[in-house]
C-alpha cells in the first residue's frame, strides 16, 4: 500500500470513525482528535498492515485503543465544574445516545461498532479481536440491556 493509497482510504474511514469516537467519548472536539490520533498512528506503521484490504478494520481498533486510554484520563481526573463547551452539547442528549453511553465499555464497543459505523459481525470480532460468537451473544445483551434501559426510561416520563 502506497502513503497515497493509505491517506485516501483513511480520510474514506474518518466518518465511521468519528460517529464510534463520538458514541464513545461523548465529545465532539474529543472525538475529533481522537480520529486525528488514530489516523496519525495509522500513518505512522501502514506499512506494517499484513493485509490492506482490512485497512478500515485496522483503524477502528487503534481509535478504540485511544478512546479507552482517554476514558481512563478522565478518570483520573478531579471533578469540575460544568464547562461551557459541555453545557452546548445539551441539546444532542437524546435518550438513545445516553442509553448506549451507560453500557458497560465491552457492550458499548460492540454497538457503536455494529449501528453506528456499519461494521458487519466479522468486521467487529476483527476490530475487538474476540471471536463472532463472543460479539453476537454481547450484541445481544447490549440490545436487550437497552431495550430495556429506552423502555424504563419512557414509562418514567
Amino acid at each position: 500500500m502506497t502513503e497515497l493509497e493509505y491517506l485516501e482510504r483513511a480520510e474514506e474511514a474518518r466518518g465511521k470513525l468519528y460517529r464510534a469516537a463520538l458514541l464513545t467519548l461523548g465529545n465532539q472536539s474529543a472525538a475529533v482528535d481522537a480520529v486525528d490520533e488514530a489516523v496519525y498512528k495509522g500513518y505512522l506503521s501502514y506499512q506494517k498492515l499484513r493485509q490492506p484490504q482490512y485497512l478500515e478494520t485496522w483503524l477502528v481498533r487503534i481509535l478504540i485503543n485511544i478512546c479507552r486510554d482517554e476514558l481512563r484520563r478522565r478518570k483520573r481526573e478531579l471533578a469540575v465544574d460544568e464547562l461551557p463547551e459541555t453545557a452546548q452539547e445539551a441539546y444532542d442528549s437524546l435518550p438513545l445516545k445516553e442509553a448506549v453511553r451507560r453500557l458497560p465499555a465491552q457492550l458499548r464497543d460492540v454497538i457503536v461498532l455494529r449501528y453506528f459505523t456499519g461494521l458487519t459481525l466479522e468486521e467487529t470480532a476483527a476490530a475487538l479481536d474476540l471471536p463472532r460468537g463472543t460479539v453476537s451473544t454481547r450484541q445481544r445483551r447490549a440490545l436487550a440491556l437497552l431495550k430495556l434501559d429506552l423502555t424504563t426510561e419512557e414509562g418514567a416520563s
